[in-house]
């Protein structure tokens, strides 16, 4: 499963650079990290919206898109893909309220 999501980073970061009038990923950078994080929070809603409507289909499809703009958030904010698989790894097998419990922030 990692392995679609490490294509879809070295996709994005691929694009990066390239010309905002024919990428989408470029066009998002271009547009700056408010820009992306807006994108992926209207995803985020558009998920929650599917769910709560039992869409399944919708639910999948919405799904796919927050991933995708989290994976482009995450590239603007230079966090590579393997770090936030490394955090859910240490926190596998721990109980989510000690978890919560443990955190700073």
């Amino acid at each position: 499963m990692s392995e679609t999501l490490e294509r879809l980073e070295a996709v994005i970061a691929s694009r990066r650079g390239a010309d905002p009038g024919s990428s989408y990923v470029a066009s998002l950078f271009a547009k700056g990290r408010p820009k992306i994080a807006r994108k992926f929070g209207e995803e985020a809603v558009e998920t929650i919206v599917a769910a709560l409507a039992e869409d399944g289909p919708a639910l999948t499809g919405e799904a796919a898109d927050v991933l995708f703009h989290l994976m482009v958030l995450l590239a603007d904010a230079g966090v590579p893909l393997s770090d936030v698989l490394a955090e859910l790894d240490r926190r596998e097998g721990v109980s989510g309220i000690i978890e919560k419990a443990g955190r700073t922030t």
